[in-house]
Parts: structure tokens; C-alpha cells; sequence
């Protein structure tokens, strides 16, 4: 098995190599998904300077939620509604290439330093899309970039919709300052 550390420097540094990798080597499967748990994880410690120690768990189910709808939807959209004609994958694929496209999410840790964390989500985040643009591309197979990149925003579009209702619904969400 390939080195788990050398894999998260790589997706991290945009490899499209490991990407491709990653989305062949069935026994990845392990590797993406301690990825998304770390990354998740990074999320809710570094959430702890906004809502107190409750935010390691709330923010660490909340991200780990929203990775998984945001992953469903990437591979539907992608496979089932915005394909080329060469795209051939399985969730399988995909989850293992986006999984490794959430090794940025782990700067988020140091969200828990209070004037950081503003500066530290919003740079994770954008680095994350960015890794899972790549990551789409090289699972579904995608000559086009600008698809892949239509295919994450509708994705997480309707994942921001679903969130905001269920938050909306359940009195959740960022406290009013």
C-alpha cells in the first residue's frame, strides 16, 4: 500500500498523478475515507474558538454530513446528468479521489486559534474546491475542466440548500453576534 502521508502531501500539492492513482486502486478505499474523517475532524477543533468545545463534535458530524451529500451529488450530477461521452466511473472512483481532495481541509485545525479561523476556513475551503475540481476531472474521465468545475458548484449548491433548510428547520446554525 502506498504511503498514506506521501498521498495526503500530494493531493494536497494538486497532484493530478495521485489523483489518477488513487481513482484505480480499489485498496484507497481506507486511505480517502481517514482523509475525510481527519479533515472533518481539523473542521470541528477548529471550530471550538466560535461555538466552544461543543464545536469539535457538531463541527466534525457537520462536515463529515456534508462531504457525503456533496460526494452523492458530485457523482450523480456527474455521471448521471452532465457526463461526457467518455465518462465512465463508479461511486467507488469518486469517492476515493474526493476523499484525498479533502487533505487541505486539515489546516483547518488551526481555526481554533480565534483570529485565524476566519483566514484558515475560507483558505481551506477554496483549496478543497480547487483539489475536488481536479479530482472529478480525473474520476469521471472529463476532457473539461470547466465541467467538473459546473458539475462541484451545482453540487454544492443544492448541498448549501439542503444544509440552510435543515439548519433553518432545526434552529441551527451561526449565532447572531
Amino acid at each position: 500500500m502506498t504511503n498514506f502521508k506521501d498521498r495526503l502531501i500530494r493531493a494536497a500539492m494538486l497532484d493530478v498523478n495521485l489523483y489518477e492513482e488513487v481513482e484505480a486502486d480499489k485498496a484507497a478505499m481506507n486511505q480517502a475515507m481517514g482523509v475525510v474523517v481527519m479533515s472533518s475532524v481539523a473542521a470541528g477543533v477548529g471550530s471550538i474558538s466560535q461555538i466552544g468545545m461543543s464545536g469539535i463534535f457538531i463541527g466534525t458530524i457537520t462536515s463529515l454530513a456534508g462531504w457525503f451529500i456533496w460526494a452523492w451529488l458530485t457523482y450523480f450530477i456527474g455521471t448521471k446528468i452532465l457526463p461526457e461521452p467518455q465518462t465512465k466511473a463508479d461511486l467507488g472512483e469518486l469517492l476515493r479521489t474526493i476523499g484525498f481532495s479533502s487533505s487541505p481541509g486539515l489546516i483547518r485545525i488551526l481555526g481554533i486559534i480565534p483570529f485565524l479561523r476566519g483566514f484558515v476556513f475560507v483558505a481551506a475551503g477554496i483549496w478543497m474546491l480547487i483539489a475536488m475540481v481536479i479530482a472529478v476531472r480525473q474520476a469521471l474521465d472529463y476532457e473539461s475542466t470547466a465541467r467538473a468545475v459546473g458539475v462541484c458548484l451545482i453540487g454544492w449548491i443544492v448541498q448549501a440548500i439542503l444544509f440552510g433548510a435543515l439548519f433553518a428547520v432545526l434552529g441551527g446554525g451561526p449565532k447572531p453576534v
